[in-house]
């Protein structure tokens, strides 16, 4: 686990190898046990290490007998261990234990197609000396991120756009089209970035610079056939054992591994799996808040402790009432953007937590993803049922929908947030109705926003429906996910927080073989009857108890909605401020009062619009205008104080 940076030549030209010691220094944080660089004429790669496996021997960049080969890779390679006795077998000598180690030999056997053979979350740059020829790729899912910038005389990579940023010459403007894309949803979707000339390399992409030529291609796409041929019972036995093999390949590790647990059904599940590998006690990890009825809402322990008694782990409960303030200037420089999810918060201090004992750890996310976990996958089964309604019920529920309160922190208003939301989108088309379930704000309330609309925005969401083939609506939904929020919300912010204390989170339910499995299951089998990960809850029958696998769903964010009414709303109107706005001069000052004072008096549930735009602004102060994270949270406790 690693940061990984470099930058190629596009017209031959040597590299100034000093260059790399700015990125690494910015980036340290992902690597604090090592560093590495290697410069060859038009090409200069560079890491910074975190060490997992083959401590001694693990130094990068790596490269092969001949070092007509090198090599920086960012992640973990989980079958390895075959991967190396198939290359022995074939007569590859290797020198050290480290994975890395097997992409070298895998290149040289098999080419660009060695990528097919992977099991794991990796972001690399592979230098090929030989063909004066830079291959840079990023794994299935985007676990692992690859920012890239492009002018007409080099290309720049690295794992984090800040240290692109330390390069002279990359600028700092924002990009209108990415930011017209934050507003809608909450986090920027790749190829973009919100800095003007910096992207995303798209998951499962390969991009190679040969000759000054750089060119892109997939080699992976989630499959759309579903598998009719199967019972619920096959179906179940499968998802049982393959998440299971995906446990125990990611518990490699030579240093201490660990567990998050929230008492739901993926992390539960994930700890049963880890139990049932060692003899010792697995350190497991939750988190709570300290407060009032809001907080309450958030407080999952009760349910970890649950699973760490019956699993008999080593478990470590850290309750906060965090100084959020102090936080979320330094936290959104650890994440590059700006994101409207508050789950970066809570990923941060449980992250910060583990730390302390281990360093690695794995999670369960991306179950809900796999098997159906999320509410808005229900959309379709309400809908049927809500149409065969007469007109007249319809439309007068449609009106009240209208008028209903919204908040997300009281158990009522909540039902009342998700039952106007519903009602709302009932008389859409099933691409635009999942749309409104996972936009924050739509297109025209966001050009409103904006002073000056993109004139060709991106639509992410329909880029990935077009992309997301087959007649299982459930899939196809769940296919859009996997394309969109996935990898540039949750797994972007589950690498950035937990890269920021120097712990490394793998995530087994995100296996790409289990991921296949789960996306050739017929949607009945994966939601049957209004239940949500009914099959997910079947295969673990005799894993989990009852009140585990049945148990009230929460997602793990923080009661942020009650924040910005309570102890951030003097934050809140400092940060946007009529003259703050019009001095950045992207947002109408106007409008974004508006918000406000809808959000403040629950007409509406604007949590995430005021949290990105707030985020924004704190974002910008520090990547646009030059600040220090420090100067930020010196300014707003002040306005505290």
């Amino acid at each position: 686990m690693c940061g990984i940076y470099g930058i190629v030549s596009l017209d031959g030209r040597a590299v100034d190898g000093a260059l790399l010691d700015a990125m690494g220094g910015v980036t340290r944080h992902r690597g604090p046990d090592d560093l590495g660089a290697h410069v060859d004429g038009p090409c200069a790669i560079g890491m910074t290490r975190l060490s997992i496996i083959d401590l001694e021997g693990g130094h990068q960049p790596i490269a092969n007998e001949d070092e007509t080969l090198w090599l920086v890779c960012n992640g973990e390679i989980y079958n390895f261990r075959e991967l190396r006795a198939e290359l022995e077998g074939l007569g590859h000598r290797f020198r050290t234990r480290s994975d890395s180690e097997v992409l070298l030999h895998a290149y040289e056997q098999w080419g660009d197609e060695f990528v097919h053979r992977l099991n794991g979350m990796f972001g690399f740059a592979l230098w090929d000396a030989k063909e004066r020829r830079l291959l840079i790729g990023r794994d299935r899912l985007g676990i692992k991120p690859i920012y890239i910038y492009r002018d007409r005389t080099r290309l720049i990579f690295s794992t984090e756009a800040k240290a692109i940023l330390e390069v002279p010459g990359v600028s700092r403007r924002v990009d209108g089209t990415a930011l017209h894309a934050y507003l809608q949803l909450g986090y920027v979707p790749a190829p973009f970035s919100l800095f003007d000339g910096i992207r995303k390399l798209p998951v499962a992409t390969l991009l190679a610079i040969e000759h000054g030529e750089v060119s892109e291609s997939g080699y992976w796409q989630i499959p759309s056939a579903i598998d009719t041929t199967m019972s619920e019972a096959d179906w179940s036995e499968r998802v049982r054992a393959d998440i299971e093999r995906s446990v125990r390949s990611q518990m490699v590790s030579d240093v201490p591994i660990g567990a998050f647990l929230s008492g739901g059904i993926d992390s539960s599940a994930v700890v049963a799996f880890m139990a049932r590998e060692t003899d010792l006690p697995i350190k497991t990890y939750s988190i709570g808040f300290e407060g009032g009825s809001a907080e309450s809402l958030y407080n999952e322990l009760p349910y970890a402790r649950r699973v760490a008694e019956l699993f008999g782990t080593e478990h470590h409960e850290i309750v906060v009432r965090p100084d959020v303030i102090g936080l979320l200037p330094r936290l959104l420089w650890h994440m590059d953007e700006p994101i409207a999810d508050s789950a970066f918060l809570t990923t941060y201090l449980v992250s910060e937590f583990a730390r302390r004992d281990v360093t690695v750890i794995l999670s369960g996310v991306g179950g809900d993803e796999l098997f159906g976990g999320y509410r808005r996958y229900m959309g379709n089964h309400y809908v049927e049922r809500f149409d065969r309604l007469p007109g007249l019920v319809k439309s007068g529920a449609r009106a009240v929908g209208r008028m209903l309160p919204s908040d997300r922190h009281s158990s009522a208003l909540n039902m009342m947030r998700l039952a106007k939301g519903f009602l709302a989108s009932s008389a859409l088309s099933f691409e635009e109705r999942y749309r409104a379930y996972l936009q924050i704000m739509p297109e025209d309330q966001a050009g409103s926003l904006l002073k000056a609309t993109p004139s060709n925005p991106f639509d992410a969401v329909k880029s990935a429906f077009e992309l997301a083939s087959g007649s299982d609506s459930l899939n196809r939904m769940m296919a859009v996910d996997a394309l969109t929020q996935l990898p540039d919300d949750l797994l972007m912010l589950t690498d950035k927080m937990s890269m920021a204390v120097s712990l490394e989170c793998r995530v087994p339910l995100l296996d790409h073989q289990l991921v296949e499995l789960a996306a050739a299951m017929p949607e009945r089998i994966k939601v049957k009857g209004g239940e949500l990960k009914h099959v997910m809850k079947k295969a673990l029958e005799d894993v989990l108890p009852q009140d585990i696998l049945h148990r009230k769903k929460r997602g793990f964010g923080t009661p942020i909605g009650a924040w910005l009414k309570g102890q951030l709303a003097t934050v809140l109107d400092h940060v946007l401020r009529p003259e703050a706005i019009s001095a950045r001069g992207l947002f109408d000052a106007a409008t974004v009062a508006g918000l406000i004072s809808a959000h403040r008096a629950n007409r509406e549930d604007y949590t995430d619009v005021l949290l990105a735009l707030m985020n924004f602004e704190i974002w910008a102060c520090m990547y646009i205008d030059g600040r220090s994270h420090e100067d930020v949270t010196g300014e707003l406790k002040a306005v505290i104080r």
